[in-house]
């Protein structure tokens, strides 16, 4: 699907229903725009919340968890990049 789209004064464009309706966008759905070789590339996004943890929080769990000796190491060892 190609549409040619105006670029208002504000800088803002409109998707065509079609378009929305195809790629499963909403009302206040986000989109990912990506300047690549001269074009722009708006891609549906998705946004994963998050949260960010106190030190002492992550100790806490650290200390409740059940590894066995050792399994704990392993298993960063395995995950570190």
């Amino acid at each position: 699907m190609k549409e040619n789209l105006f670029v208002s004064s504000k800088g803002q464009i409109t998707l065509p229903a079609a378009m929305r309706q195809a790629l499963g966008l909403t009302g206040n759905s986000i989109v990912t725009a990506e300047a690549k070789d001269g074009r722009i590339i708006l891609s549906p996004a998705m946004v994963v919340e998050t949260e960010i943890w106190p030190d002492e929080t992550i100790a806490g769990w650290d200390a409740a968890d059940e590894f066995a000796a050792g399994e704990r190491e392993a298993l960063k060892a395995r995950l570190a990049p």
